[in-house]
């Protein structure tokens, strides 16, 4: 018989599996959280207010219509290929490198169409894209 007196052990609370629960938890609630989109704005864009309107000499005007026809400082272009509008941007820089590409894209215009003027900029060696918009007085009257 074994009569020598046991130690007591002190009881103790092990946080170990507490902190992975609440960890599971959080990650749950992290992962069925909704964000609420809201469909129901309406947006009406180019508009934009400008101060004072830059003067650029060296400008290429890119204009890209609704349907995605591009004009060439008012020079249509024959095709909607990315080389034929790279090459007629090429050709209406005259000021070369340094020339400022203004596109004037129609607001219903596809972003497509928006976006390979950007790319056939970016070919051609234009770095500096600007849009044109219409200021928010003159929207509302047209």
């Amino acid at each position: 018989m074994n009569f020598r007196p046991r130690v007591r052990e002190e009881p103790e609370i092990n946080l170990i599996p507490f902190i992975d629960v609440l960890l599971v938890v959080l990650i749950f609630l992290m992962l069925s959280t909704t964000y609420s989109k809201f469909t129901e704005l309406q947006l009406k864009l180019p508009v934009a207010d400008a101060d004072a309107q830059r003067d650029y000499p060296k400008e290429v005007l890119v204009t890209v219509t609704s349907d995605g026809a591009y004009t060439v400082n008012k020079v249509p272009v024959a095709g909607r290929s990315l080389d034929t509008l790279a090459a007629a941007l090429l050709e209406g820089a005259k000021a070369g490198k340094e020339s400022v590409v203004i596109i004037s894209a129609d607001a219903s215009a596809r972003h497509q169409s928006v976006v390979t003027v950007m790319e056939a900029a970016r070919r051609s060696g234009l770095t500096q894209i600007t849009f044109a918009t219409q200021s928010s007085t003159t929207a509302g009257t047209q």
